[in-house]
Order: C-alpha cells, then sequence, then structure tokens
C-alpha cells in the first residue's frame, strides 16, 4: 500500500475551522464494510449504525499545523507533513513525509516563503 493512495482533493471550505454550534449537526463518515459503500449522517444518528458488540472508538485528539510547502533547488514545490519528532518534543528532526514522493537527495535545501 501507498500512501499515495490516499490522497484526496478537499476543498479548503469544507474542513471545518470551529466546532458546529449544534455539536449533534456535526457529520460523520459511514462506511458500508459489506457493501464497500461510503455514506454520510449527521452524529446524532450514530446509534442507529451500532449494533450490539460493536466497538466505538473516540479520538480527540487536535491537528498539529506541521504542513510546510517549500520549494526546490530545481524551482519544484515540495510539500513536508511532519509527523513526530525524532528524539523527544524539543528535537528539530522529525519524521515526515515528503510530496511528491520522489525522494529528495540528503542535504537538499527547501527554500519557504519568508525565509532567508
Amino acid at each position: 500500500m501507498k500512501t499515495a493512495d490516499f490522497d484526496y482533493a478537499l476543498p479548503r471550505k469544507l474542513i471545518a475551522q470551529h466546532p458546529p454550534r449544534a455539536r449533534d449537526g456535526a457529520r460523520m463518515m459511514v462506511l458500508d464494510p459489506a457493501a464497500g459503500q461510503v455514506s454520510h449522517a449527521a452524529i446524532r444518528d450514530l446509534p442507529r449504525f451500532l449494533r450490539p458488540g460493536d466497538l466505538l472508538v473516540l479520538n480527540d485528539s487536535r491537528v498539529l499545523p506541521a504542513r510546510l510547502i517549500g520549494r526546490r533547488p530545481d524551482g519544484g514545490e515540495a510539500e513536508i507533513l511532519l509527523l513526530r519528532p525524532l528524539n523527544g518534543p524539543v528535537s528539530h528532526e522529525w519524521e515526515a513525509l515528503v510530496r511528491p514522493a520522489k525522494k529528495l537527495p540528503e542535504g537538499t535545501v527547501l527554500e519557504y516563503q519568508g525565509s532567508s
């Protein structure tokens, strides 16, 4: 499996910046594994999708603002998604995903807007 299998277009206007006032109106994605179909429903409809013995996992994580867009020496764009620090929380070395998937040679310097 490749990380590119998970690439999809997500318009910025569809990314929630704040929770909805009516929390039960929040949307969720519903996967029917038997039919291989994806649908969407309001979170207030969650009980109708649960069956005895189901496991419900709650995710209260927050998104780390760790997406960087840089310019390679050849002028191409490189997107870096920082995943986790390698040597503790104050580390300057991170495990990251780089796009395009073409490997950047070690030591490549990327330029970022506003950097000098």
